[in-house]
């Protein structure tokens, strides 16, 4: 059995994580931190663990996660690179859902998240951990930078056709919009009920620190230099993740091409599902999975490809990812603990 910590376990990427790893057939949970909850019951806090989940809330100088085999961390950003080397020095793997370990540039990272990064040793190992582009490095990684909820739906969306160069990679866009869920476990008056029922708004439009990730990421794929316009934007819904993508052909290629590029890329992918050119995937139809759905337009049969891109923002764009590491990080079928059906209605 794996014995796994969690670092934060109170927030909305923690819990999902405590939700999936609870019936995972491989893994035990050994420790769950948060100074506020110290003693409290988990399953007192999220009742829907009632039976499945027995263990407390602990504060972080009272748990043992060097006894641990690997800790998630489901914190803001700068708490993994302050506890990084000590836990790699008992041995334990770390995997975190924040941006500590993303972007191998320093300067970018500093620049967009405001805080210093004090980990560069550890940063110059860490692996990106989207299996479906970087399976192999993470087979063999001590530390995982989980991606961004949107960064996966634009490189899994961009990736077959940058690598096949049949697009302009100087002038990608990725028009997006998340669940509100995404903004995590706060109060905060811009997240409340009444403030985002009903509505509908774009934000960080003059830029957002997913873009840098990004970006990073897709110039790993083609030779040309990337341009990117993203932009995300806020519904009103608890979870859920739809991007846009748009991207102008530089090559003569038929639908059926562009359809057989993006199908055979994902071919063998458990967690990526093609769907038949000129469908319109729904958020729904991945709800509680670790799916993500692709389907590709092309209007008026011109030289704009779209392609569709479907998620939860929690579980494929978050937590259920950073299980798809871990099992690759333990030679674990990949799949394992992750094959929840969506939920619908």
């Amino acid at each position: 059995m794996i014995k796994v910590g969690i670092v934060g376990g109170t927030g909305y990427t923690g819990v999902e994580l405590l939700r999936i790893l609870a019936t995972h057939p491989d893994a035990q949970l050994t420790a769950i931190t948060s100074r506020k909850e110290d003693g409290l019951p988990v399953a007192d806090m999220y009742p829907s663990l009632r039976g499945r989940v027995q263990i407390a809330f602990s504060s972080p100088d009272k748990a043992n996660l060097a006894q641990c085999d690997v800790v998630f961390f489901a914190t803001p950003h700068g708490v993994a690179m302050a506890q990084a080397q000590e836990l790699l020095a008992a041995g334990v793997k770390v995997i975190d859902l924040a941006a500590d370990f993303r972007m191998k540039d320093v300067t970018q990272f500093e620049k967009w998240y405001g805080i210093p990064h004090t980990c560069k040793d550890v940063l110059s190992e860490a692996v990106y951990g989207l299996p479906e582009l970087n399976r192999d490095a993470i087979r063999s990684a001590r530390v995982i930078g989980n991606p961004g909820c949107y960064p996966t739906t634009m490189q899994l969306g961009f990736a077959p056709l940058l690598r096949a160069k049949v697009i302009d990679a100087g002038s990608l866009i990725a028009d997006c919009k998340s669940g509100v869920s995404g903004a995590g476990r706060k109060a905060e008056i811009g997240i409340l009920f009444s403030e985002t029922s009903d509505s509908f708004k774009a934000y960080g439009v003059s830029g957002h620190r997913h873009t840098p990730e990004t970006i990073e990421q897709l110039q790993q794929m083609t030779d040309q230099p990337v341009g990117l316009l993203f932009t995300p934007h806020l519904v009103p819904m608890i979870r859920g993740m739809h991007s846009t993508l748009y991207a102008r052909l530089t090559a003569d290629v038929g639908n059926e091409q562009l359809q057989a590029l993006f199908e055979q890329a994902y071919r063998n992918e458990p967690f990526v599902d093609v769907m038949p050119f000129g469908s319109h995937p729904e958020t729904r139809s991945t709800r509680g999975s670790n799916m993500l759905r692709i389907a590709l337009h092309r209007p008026n049969n011109g030289h704009t490809v779209i392609v569709l891109v479907v998620q939860d923002n929690l579980v494929k764009g978050a937590s259920g990812q950073a299980v798809q590491c871990m099992n690759l990080m333990f030679g674990l079928p990949e799949t394992t603990g992750l094959m929840h059906v969506p939920v619908l209605p």
